[in-house]
Protein backbone atom coordinates (compact mmCIF):
# COMPACT_ATOMS: atom_id res chain seq x y z
CA UNK A 1 0.00 0.00 0.00
CA UNK A 2 1.02 3.56 -1.18
CA UNK A 3 2.66 6.00 1.68
CA UNK A 4 -0.29 8.46 1.11
CA UNK A 5 -3.19 5.84 0.93
CA UNK A 6 -1.80 4.80 4.02
CA UNK A 7 -1.82 8.39 5.04
CA UNK A 8 -5.45 8.83 4.00
CA UNK A 9 -6.44 5.85 6.42
CA UNK A 10 -5.29 7.07 9.25
CA UNK A 11 -6.25 10.48 8.67
CA UNK A 12 -9.99 8.96 7.74
CA UNK A 13 -9.68 7.23 11.28
CA UNK A 14 -9.07 10.81 13.30
CA UNK A 15 -12.00 11.93 10.92
CA UNK A 16 -14.26 9.21 11.50
CA UNK A 17 -13.65 9.38 15.39
CA UNK A 18 -13.95 12.91 15.66
CA UNK A 19 -17.58 12.81 13.82
CA UNK A 20 -18.47 9.69 16.43
CA UNK A 21 -17.77 11.68 19.55
CA UNK A 22 -19.66 14.72 18.06
CA UNK A 23 -16.71 17.10 17.77
CA UNK A 24 -17.29 19.81 15.65
CA UNK A 25 -15.08 22.57 16.90
CA UNK A 26 -11.40 23.32 14.84
CA UNK A 27 -9.78 23.34 18.47
CA UNK A 28 -11.17 20.19 19.53
CA UNK A 29 -10.26 18.23 16.45
CA UNK A 30 -7.03 19.30 16.17
CA UNK A 31 -6.26 18.10 19.83
CA UNK A 32 -7.40 14.62 19.08
CA UNK A 33 -5.24 14.66 15.74
CA UNK A 34 -2.68 16.03 18.26
CA UNK A 35 -3.52 12.71 20.47
CA UNK A 36 -3.59 10.75 17.75
CA UNK A 37 0.30 11.94 17.03
CA UNK A 38 1.67 10.84 20.32
CA UNK A 39 -0.20 7.13 20.93
CA UNK A 40 1.90 4.61 19.73
CA UNK A 41 0.17 2.02 17.89
CA UNK A 42 1.19 -0.97 15.72
CA UNK A 43 0.25 0.89 12.38
CA UNK A 44 3.32 3.50 13.30
CA UNK A 45 4.36 6.70 13.10
CA UNK A 46 1.27 9.12 12.31
CA UNK A 47 2.34 10.15 8.56
CA UNK A 48 2.49 13.95 8.19
CA UNK A 49 0.46 13.58 5.26
CA UNK A 50 -1.88 12.62 7.36
CA UNK A 51 -1.71 15.50 9.59
CA UNK A 52 -1.83 17.99 6.54
CA UNK A 53 -5.36 15.82 5.39
CA UNK A 54 -6.88 17.07 8.98
CA UNK A 55 -5.66 20.13 9.01
CA UNK A 56 -7.07 20.94 5.59
CA UNK A 57 -10.34 19.65 6.23
CA UNK A 58 -11.13 21.46 9.90
CA UNK A 59 -9.78 24.53 7.80
CA UNK A 60 -12.14 24.22 5.23
CA UNK A 61 -14.90 22.17 6.90
CA UNK A 62 -17.30 24.97 6.82
CA UNK A 63 -16.91 25.12 3.10
CA UNK A 64 -16.44 21.59 2.54
CA UNK A 65 -20.03 20.87 4.40
CA UNK A 66 -21.82 23.39 1.91
CA UNK A 67 -20.58 21.93 -0.71
CA UNK A 68 -21.43 18.30 -0.18
CA UNK A 69 -24.91 19.66 1.25
CA UNK A 70 -25.34 21.78 -1.62
CA UNK A 71 -24.34 18.73 -4.79
CA UNK A 72 -25.71 16.15 -2.75
CA UNK A 73 -29.20 15.37 -4.12
CA UNK A 74 -31.45 13.80 -1.92
CA UNK A 75 -29.07 13.18 1.02
CA UNK A 76 -28.50 15.94 3.88
CA UNK A 77 -24.98 15.49 5.73
CA UNK A 78 -26.63 14.03 8.82
CA UNK A 79 -28.29 11.75 6.00
CA UNK A 80 -25.41 10.15 4.79
CA UNK A 81 -23.26 7.08 6.87
CA UNK A 82 -20.96 8.56 8.76
CA UNK A 83 -18.10 6.61 6.87
CA UNK A 84 -19.16 8.49 3.44
CA UNK A 85 -19.49 11.90 5.29
CA UNK A 86 -15.55 11.44 6.39
CA UNK A 87 -14.18 10.40 3.32
CA UNK A 88 -16.26 12.59 1.16
CA UNK A 89 -14.68 15.75 3.40
CA UNK A 90 -11.44 14.32 2.66
CA UNK A 91 -11.86 14.02 -0.78
CA UNK A 92 -13.19 17.11 -1.22
CA UNK A 93 -10.10 18.78 0.61
CA UNK A 94 -7.67 17.02 -1.74
CA UNK A 95 -9.67 17.63 -4.74
CA UNK A 96 -9.96 21.56 -4.17
CA UNK A 97 -7.26 22.62 -2.32
CA UNK A 98 -4.44 19.91 -2.06
CA UNK A 99 -2.75 20.82 -5.93
CA UNK A 100 0.04 18.24 -5.38
CA UNK A 101 -2.75 15.46 -5.62
CA UNK A 102 -3.68 15.25 -9.48
CA UNK A 103 -7.97 15.27 -9.15
CA UNK A 104 -8.19 11.84 -10.47
CA UNK A 105 -6.37 10.50 -8.06
CA UNK A 106 -8.39 12.27 -5.34
CA UNK A 107 -11.66 10.60 -6.39
CA UNK A 108 -10.18 7.40 -7.01
CA UNK A 109 -8.62 7.43 -3.55
CA UNK A 110 -12.11 8.50 -2.10
CA UNK A 111 -13.94 5.98 -4.26
CA UNK A 112 -11.07 2.80 -2.87
CA UNK A 113 -11.76 3.84 0.35
CA UNK A 114 -15.61 3.64 -0.14
CA UNK A 115 -15.52 0.50 -1.64
CA UNK A 116 -13.51 -0.79 1.46
CA UNK A 117 -14.98 0.52 4.18
CA UNK A 118 -18.42 1.34 3.41
CA UNK A 119 -21.39 0.03 2.13
CA UNK A 120 -22.07 -1.36 -2.15
CA UNK A 121 -23.59 1.83 -2.62
CA UNK A 122 -21.11 4.30 -1.53
CA UNK A 123 -18.10 4.25 -4.05
CA UNK A 124 -20.96 5.41 -7.29
CA UNK A 125 -22.22 8.14 -4.23
CA UNK A 126 -19.17 8.90 -3.53
CA UNK A 127 -17.76 9.27 -7.47
CA UNK A 128 -20.63 11.22 -8.06
CA UNK A 129 -20.88 13.61 -6.19
CA UNK A 130 -16.72 14.43 -5.96
CA UNK A 131 -17.43 14.19 -10.05
CA UNK A 132 -20.22 17.16 -9.38
CA UNK A 133 -17.42 18.66 -7.16
CA UNK A 134 -14.94 17.91 -9.78
CA UNK A 135 -16.99 19.37 -12.78
CA UNK A 136 -17.78 22.37 -10.64
CA UNK A 137 -13.87 23.07 -9.59
CA UNK A 138 -13.37 25.97 -11.67
CA UNK A 139 -16.49 28.16 -10.68
CA UNK A 140 -15.80 27.29 -7.11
Amino acid sequence: MAARTKARRRALDVLFEADQKGITSADAMLALLEQRLHVTVAQGAFPQYAVEIVEGVVAHRDEIDELLSTYSQGWTLDRMPTVDRCILRLGAWELLHNDDVPDAVAVDEAVHLAAELSTDDSPAFVNGLLGRLLDLKPTL
